[in-house]
């Protein structure tokens, strides 16, 4: 047994770099798999969870407002872009916007 295989040691996992995004993006995905607009990667099957979906809407709505003022200016186009996409999109499901 190699010491890589010791027991007790565990292998290093990469990491991806911890940014604004980082916080956001996971919380955008969800919401565009809850509007249906991309297969859950974990049940591999599309469907809709508007109630889900407005909720992650309102989180990211909260964290818009609780970091007002303390965002680069690429973070806030980001976490404004994610907002407006899933506000937009959770409107035409509710047919509260026509195409």
């Amino acid at each position: 047994m190699s010491q890589d295989e010791a027991p007790g040691k565990t292998q290093r996992e990469f990491l991806p770099l911890l940014d604004f995004s980082t916080l956001v993006l996971p919380f955008y995905t969800q919401g565009l798999v809850s509007l249906g607009l991309m297969e859950d990667p974990v049940r591999k099957v599309t469907r809709e969870n508007l109630p889900l979906a407005q909720r992650l809407i309102d989180i990211l709505q909260l964290l818009k407002a609780r970091t007002r003022g303390n965002l680069q200016p690429e973070e806030e186009e980001l976490l404004e872009s994610c907002l407006h996409q899933m506000r937009t999109a959770y409107l035409r499901k509710t047919q509260a916007l026509q195409s």
